[in-house]
């Protein structure tokens, strides 16, 4: 059986076929289920009732196979299908279509939604790149239409008025190879001000932020991040345990967007990785394509994602590189010569870069 395995050469992971551990916590509409898989058999168990369905995961020739296979009970819930389908392409992470041998009948939410496609002879598939752009399955606070289009003026940039920010849990995903949940949840200015002051203060950190300072200068630069209704502060956990900081904006109302030919909904990112003990190559594969993929699921109209770190940050370009963003140029902000990555939603998708490839990552992760 082929497995996700760290290889011996330092700074090596490699992704195979299949991940283990085989087990999976899947939260679809925030109902929580545990997940098995043993011998082509799925359990998908809710955690809070106990009801648990059983299904067959297997392959056949290239074709990879979900069967319902408990017909003596009711029929399976939409939300307990979203869980088994989490867990087919997880534990197959390289497949680009799962078909299904399901009753359907009463799904109809999931074929308007583009979760299951009936093709011509009535087959039932889930096509993986549309599957991971259904935002019910990893964010608690999913909006329940698309904000609508109002233009506005801020500092002499036109753009798009920007929804109210989230409070709490963003985004949350199981991460088979840690067997952890990754959160991200809005930061909060007064619970979360002494850790982020340690980790402004830490040398590592500071080298590349420049933001040292004592509790009352975080206070007030968490205050102002607060009140900029462009740019939100998240919190990085596994589990409950915060590890980083990522800081996240509209592209078209911040100092990047003279530097490139900005749409109304680029999204752009900073991080810090505050805690040294999770620094390494597992936690940079989980956390890396996990905000690239909360960007794409909190607006469907989010074509592309930037970022632009200093140009000297080598370890950095090169993570994002291996992640699927793109180099596109060297160019000068007045405090540093920065170099412009860029990763687009079709690229994100359809080369399912949620999950690690064969890649080569520093021992410790670098800082934007």
């Amino acid at each position: 059986m082929k497995q996700f395995q760290l290889n011996d050469q330092p700074g090596e992971l490699l992704m195979e076929e299949r991940i283990l551990p085989v087990r999976l916590v899947s939260r679809p509409n925030q109902i929580c289920y545990g997940v098995t898989y043993e011998d082509k058999t799925l359990r998908v168990k809710e955690n809070e009732n106990g009801r648990e369905t059983v299904w067959h995961l297997y392959k056949q020739s290239d074709q990879l196979n979900l069967e319902w296979a408990d017909y003596s009970h009711e029929y399976p819930e939409a939300t307990e299908l979203l869980a088994a389908i989490e867990a087919s392409v997880v534990n197959y992470p390289h497949q680009k279509k799962l078909s299904l041998l399901i009753p359907n009948d009463h799904l109809n939410e999931l074929f308007d939604s583009g979760v299951l496609i009936k093709d011509a002879n009535n087959q039932v598939s889930v096509y993986v790149d549309i599957f991971w752009q259904q935002a019910r399955v990893w964010c608690p606070s999913t909006p329940v239409q698309i904000f609508p289009i109002h233009y506005v003026v801020s500092h002499g940039r036109s753009h798009p008025l920007r929804r109210p920010k989230p409070i709490g849990k963003v985004y949350q995903r199981y991460i088979s190879w840690l067997g952890r949940t990754l959160i991200f949840r809005t930061i909060d200015s007064v619970t979360d001000l002494i850790c982020f002051n340690r980790w402004m203060n830490d040398p590592v950190v500071a080298e590349f932020w420049q933001e040292e300072g004592d509790l009352s200068k975080h206070r007030a630069y968490l205050a102002a991040i607060e009140a900029d209704p462009h740019v939100m502060g998240l919190m990085g956990c596994f589990d409950d345990e915060p590890f980083g900081y990522f800081e996240i904006y509209w592209a078209k109302e911040d100092r990047i967007s003279p530097y490139y030919d900005v749409n109304d909904f680029d999204r752009g990112w900073h991080v810090l990785i505050g805690e040294p003990q999770m620094r390494g190559k597992p936690f940079v594969t989980a956390w890396l394509p996990s905000i690239s993929h909360y960007l794409f699921l909190d607006d469907d109209r989010t074509q592309r994602l930037v970022i632009e770190p200093r140009i000297d940050n080598h370890k950095m370009i090169r993570n994002l590189a291996q992640c699927g963003y793109a180099n596109i140029k060297e160019f000068d902000f007045p405090h540093k010569r920065a170099m412009l990555g860029m990763l687009s939603r079709e690229h994100f998708f359809a080369e399912q870069l949620w999950v690690p490839r064969r890649i080569s990552l520093p021992q410790s992760v670098a800082l934007s």
